[in-house]
């Protein structure tokens, strides 16, 4: 979706693109080329695609294939909403607690020189507190179950890796005989969680210099790590399934910056809003010269076949489905919604109000796809892949 501008980050992919190529020849990785090339060539010839007659007047169009990236901000809502909807029959009938873990920014350096080790770390050590914690007869002494979801951006853009976690208010006994409840507006105690994570991840990274898997020069300093608080914070619970999964709709296939907040695009700038956290969300502007721009956006491009939702304790993927019914056996409440198979026709439109079988010319929904279009490269490079 294009911002109100009718700007999108593809715009500026094609004006800067080049350049930036060529300045950063040879500091550019393969994920961030191809990202580049997918979003630079999304819904364009370059991609292929389909004619669609119209069965009713004979009117005929073209719809270009999509790139398919998971960074591409035009790739999103349809992969967003099937996601969603299979995630609705997983959903306990309690309330949802979301808990932020971030790395200080000491550790930036590695998020760039390591990021699959350093985010990895991030969802290991996150998880193992959360579980370790919940557990504790001293806390809740119960086995929870979460799902954790990376960011790696601020509203600037700037790199701040940060794990989102949603967790529901309570967890299964010890001996899975009952549902333990938290307290009603307190899951763990932060503190606790903070210096716990702190410990499990500056240990993992000494456990990685010793296995060889993190250079010795590319360690920070720990004493001043150990020393400073990390920071974690829960907020209020969400009240309900649809509230969280409201929640999910915002949070898991979200970019480091969607088409709607682009503002506008010179020859030489990008301009878009940010909103100020330390100022009750003011929402603001900022004007970055292209180059800048396209930098901090390919900060942001994870490692190929990096997972960036991931699933733990109950909601592992190994025993999911068995410890979710479990928990529903527990519980009071309706059954989970049924699961409706919808066509991405339906899909689509009920996600942009726009039909795509509709007939632009004669207003009837009998548009056909008659036959494919072959991809065309971009200036002879081949076109690429998701």
């Amino acid at each position: 979706m294009a911002s109100s501008s009718g700007l999108e980050v593809a715009d500026i992919v094609r004006r800067f693109g080049p350049a930036f190529r060529e300045t950063y020849r040879g500091h550019l990785n393969r994920s961030q080329l191809r990202t580049l090339g997918a979003i630079e060539a999304c819904r364009t010839a370059a991609l292929g695609g389909h004619v669609y007659e119209c069965a009713h007047c004979g009117a005929r169009k073209i719809v270009y294939n999509s790139c398919r990236n998971r960074h591409c901000p035009k790739c999103q809502s349809l992969q967003t909403a099937q996601w969603l909807e299979q995630r609705c029959a997983e959903l306990l009938p309690v309330p949802y607690f979301h808990v932020v873990f971030t790395l200080p920014e000491e550790l930036n350096p590695l998020a760039l020189s390591h990021p699959r080790l350093l985010y990895d770390l991030l969802f290991r050590c996150a998880s193992e507190t959360l579980l370790e914690i919940a557990a504790d007869p001293k806390h809740l002494g119960a086995r929870i179950g979460l799902l954790a979801i990376l960011h790696t951006w601020s509203q600037k853009l700037t790199l701040h890796p940060h794990l989102h976690c949603l967790v529901p208010a309570g967890g299964l006994s010890i001996d899975g005989d009952w549902w333990v409840r938290c307290r009603r507006r307190f899951f763990l105690p932060v503190q606790v969680l903070s210096k716990l994570y702190r410990g499990k991840f500056l240990a993992a990274l000494q456990a990685a210099v010793q296995k060889g898997d993190l250079p010795p020069t590319h360690l920070p300093a720990l004493d001043p790590l150990y020393r400073k608080p990390w920071m974690v914070y829960s907020k209020p619970p969400f009240g309900s399934p649809k509230q969280v999964l409201a929640y999910l709709a915002r949070y898991t296939h979200r970019v480091a910056l969607a088409n709607q907040r682009l503002v506008k695009i010179t020859d030489k700038e990008v301009t878009f809003t940010w909103k100020d956290y330390a100022d009750a969300e003011t929402p603001r502007q900022m004007t970055l010269s292209g180059e800048e721009f396209l930098r901090r956006f390919l900060l942001h491009v994870l490692p190929d076949g990096f997972v960036r939702i991931r699933y733990f304790g109950l909601f592992a993927n190994r025993h999911r489905e068995q410890k979710v019914a479990l928990c529903r056996s527990l519980l009071p409440g309706p059954p989970p919604p049924k699961l409706e198979v919808e066509s991405w026709q339906a899909r689509f439109q009920r996600l942009t109000g726009i039909d795509p079988l509709l007939c632009r010319v004669c207003g009837q929904p009998t548009m056909r796809c008659i036959e494919p279009l072959a991809p065309i490269p971009l200036g002879g490079r081949a076109p690429p892949g998701p």
